[in-house]
């Protein structure tokens, strides 16, 4: 009966047509959290403040009772027809940033499609280029690296798959993508590691024709990983494919002599 006469009286709300009185129990709805049934009112009031001093304040709180809601898609959709119907807004800067916010938190897990993710940091991109000096800009980068790194885990992912299924030489091309890709990465010697073992299985699984040109490129990529990480974990590992590579080279070698 509680819960009936609740509904019950915002359909009443909802219904009614004193407008000064539904934005009074739309602000009330919204103060007390009830994101559904503000978000619910707000919206039957639109044509009706359209062009007039509460507008503003009444989308804009339409635009939170999404997000709260965690209707991350509407909610990324109002801020961005806040900040069109209210470009000088001195709350214009925060509805950009939580435009951006929400296709943040649309970003599935790096398993998944990263299309969200890749829009998310581009609207960050240009928040951040076109507000140089906003309080959410830490935030914003901030967001921009976990995207960077969700990306980056999924490449990885890729990666290791060619890998693991034999594919060694789409492997040397996806770990040298991510070494162009990702010049920060905290998994660089891993990267340069994988480069030289998918190579020496790449020569290994090869024709003899082949084998001495391949086992050679896994030896360069153990001179690099070398130089450029000379105190990776990787190295010890790395060491005893080296010398297997240039062992098998030298065997190549002499049979061809």
């Amino acid at each position: 009966m509680f819960f009936g006469a609740c509904r019950s009286a915002h359909e009443k709300v909802l219904k009614s047509t004193d407008v000064n009185y539904k934005l009074t129990k739309a602000n009330e709805y919204y103060d007390q959290k009830k994101w559904y049934k503000a978000s619910a009112v707000y919206e039957t009031l639109m044509p009706a403040f359209r062009g007039t001093k509460n507008y503003e304040q009444l989308y804009y709180r339409y635009c939170y009772a999404f997000y709260y809601q965690g209707d991350y898609l509407s909610a990324s959709y109002q801020f961005k027809n806040f900040i069109e119907n209210f470009p000088k807004s001195p709350l214009a800067d925060e509805c950009e940033f939580m435009h951006a916010t929400c296709l943040f938190k649309m970003s599935q897990k790096f398993s998944l499609d990263q299309t969200s993710t890749y829009k998310a940091m581009e609207a960050l991109q240009t928040y951040i280029s076109m507000h140089p000096g906003s309080k959410n800009l830490t935030e914003a980068n901030n967001y921009i690296e976990i995207g960077r790194a969700k990306i980056e885990m999924k490449d990885a992912n890729s990666a290791k798959l060619y890998f693991n299924i034999g594919q060694y030489k789409a492997a040397t091309v996806a770990y040298k993508s991510l070494l162009e890709n990702y010049p920060d990465s905290k998994s660089l010697d891993l990267y340069h590691f994988m480069i030289m073992k998918s190579f020496y299985k790449y020569a290994s699984a090869s024709v003899l024709a082949k084998q001495e040109e391949r086992f050679s490129e896994a030896v360069s990529a153990y001179k690099e990983l070398e130089s450029i990480t000379p105190k990776s974990s990787y190295l010890s590992e790395a060491e005893k494919y080296y010398t297997s590579a240039q062992n098998n080279i030298k065997k190549l070698r002499n049979e061809h002599k």
